[in-house]
C-alpha cells in the first residue's frame, strides 16, 4: 500500500457508513442510494449523450469516475458506489454483452448446455476487467478521502440468470429448466461464477474499494428449496472465502437480496457483515430476524420518491423509527437505502429531501 492509499483508508475508516456497518455508534444514520448515479440526474444524461452508450460510459474509467462522483456533488451522501454494471463478469467470459433499445442487457452467446458451461473460465481481473479496476483506482484518487467507495458484483445466481436466459426474463424458464433437468451443469456454472465474483471483489478491494456489495437481484424468484440449493450456498461461499482484511481496515461485505427477506436469519449467519433488504419487510422485523449479528441496509420503497416532500419525510421517519424500535431502542447498525434502485424519471429535489431527512431525523 502506498502512503496516500493508507491515508485514504484511515480517513474513510471513521466514516458513518463504515462505522454503521461495524455496528459502532454514529452521530446519525448514514445514507446512500442504489442507482444514485443515474439517468434522473441531468448531468448524467449530458455525459451519456456525449459517450454514446451505457457500455461506453462503463468501460471508460474517466467517464465512470465522473458519473460516480456526480451525486456526491449534489447530495451529502455517506458513500459512493462504483458506476458499472453487474454483467461485466459474463461479458469478460466471452458472452458478448450488448444493450437493446428498450429491452435492457442481452448476451449474444448465452449459456444453454453443459458444453457451454465447460467453456467458461474466470476472467483475468487486470486484463479483461482492467477498465473496472482502473475506474476504482481513479475514483478513489478523486473522491473525498473521508467518503468510502463501494465496489460490487452481481450474485452467482443473478449472473447465471442473465447468462442462461440471454437477458432479462419474466419467468426464468430456461434457467429453472436447467435447475430441474441438469442441476449438475447449473452447479458447475454457479461454481465458476462464484470463483469469478470472489476474484472480482478482491480486485476491487485491492484497487481501493472499502466496502463490497453483492446484488442477488433475482434470488426472490426461487422457491425456498431452490434458493437454499442454488443461491444461498454460493453467497455463503463468497462471505467465507473473500479476503476482506481485519479490524477497522476490513472491507465489509453487504449481501443485498430482492424478495429474500424470508432468509434473513440464514443470510445473517453467512459471515457477511451486513444484509440489504427490500421494502417487503419492516426494518424492525429485519432487526429482530438478524438479532444484532449483522448490520442491515435499506429499505424505503423507491416509489416513495414520486410522493410529495412531506410524504417522503414521513416515510423516512417511519423507516428509521421501525429500525430503532426493533433494535432495542438503538439506531446503530443501520445504513439507510432504498429497497431497490432509482428510476430515470425521479426528481433530484425529492432525493435531496430524502437525504436531508435521514440525517436530520436520525440525529434526534
Amino acid at each position: 500500500m502506498t502512503t496516500q492509499t493508507e491515508a485514504i483508508h484511515v480517513a474513510a475508516r471513521d466514516s458513518r457508513f463504515l462505522r454503521a456497518l461495524r455496528r459502532e455508534p454514529v452521530d446519525r444514520t448514514p445514507v446512500w442510494l442504489m442507482r444514485q448515479a443515474g439517468r434522473y440526474l441531468p448531468e448524467y444524461r449530458e455525459v451519456r449523450q456525449r459517450a454514446g452508450s451505457f457500455l461506453a460510459m462503463a468501460k471508460t474509467p474517466e467517464i465512470a469516475c465522473e458519473v460516480t462522483l456526480q451525486p456526491l456533488r449534489r447530495f451529502p451522501l455517506d458513500a459512493a458506489i462504483l458506476f458499472s454494471d453487474i454483467l461485466t463478469i459474463p461479458d469478460a467470459m466471452g458472452l458478448g454483452l450488448y444493450f437493446a433499445e428498450g429491452e435492457g442487457p442481452k448476451f449474444e452467446r448465452p449459456v444453454r448446455c453443459a458444453a457451454d458451461v465447460a467453456r467458461l473460465a474466470v476472467p483475468d481481473m487486470e486484463t479483461e476487467l482492467r477498465y473496472v479496476m482502473d475506474a476504482v483506482r481513479l475514483i478513489r484518487r478523486e473522491l473525498d478521502p473521508r467518503v468510502p467507495l463501494i465496489g460490487f458484483s452481481g450474485s452467482p445466481w443473478t449472473l447465471a440468470c442473465y447468462m442462461v436466459e440471454g437477458g432479462g426474463s419474466r419467468d426464468f424458464a430456461r434457467i429453472k429448466a436447467m435447475a430441474f433437468d441438469d442441476p449438475q451443469s447449473l452447479h458447475r456454472l454457479l461454481a465458476v461464477a462464484t470463483d469469478a465474483v470472489i476474484a472480482y471483489l478482491a480486485a476491487q478491494r485491492a484497487a481501493g474499494a472499502q466496502a463490497l456489495q453483492v446484488f442477488d437481484t433475482w434470488g426472490g424468484v426461487l422457491s425456498p428449496a431452490m434458493y437454499r440449493e442454488f443461491s444461498l450456498p454460493y453467497l455463503r461461499r463468497i462471505a467465507r472465502e473473500l479476503e476482506r482484511g481485519a479490524g477497522a481496515d476490513r472491507a465489509p461485505l453487504i449481501l443485498f437480496g430482492k424478495g429474500t427477506a424470508a432468509y434473513l436469519g440464514e443470510l445473517a449467519d453467512t459471515g457477511a457483515e451486513a444484509v440489504g433488504v427490500d421494502w417487503l419487510v419492516e426494518l424492525g422485523e429485519a432487526a429482530r430476524r438478524t438479532g444484532g449479528r449483522v448490520a442491515v441496509q435499506g429499505n424505503l420503497d423507491p416509489t416513495t420518491l414520486y410522493g410529495s416532500p412531506e410524504a417522503i419525510r414521513r416515510e423516512v421517519r417511519r423507516a428509521l423509527d421501525s429500525w430503532r424500535d426493533g433494535n432495542g431502542g438503538s439506531r446503530e447498525g443501520h445504513v439507510f437505502n432504498l429497497g431497490h434502485g432509482m428510476s430515470p424519471d425521479m426528481d433530484p429535489e425529492h432525493v435531496a429531501v430524502l437525504v436531508e431527512e435521514v440525517h436530520a431525523w436520525s440525529a434526534r
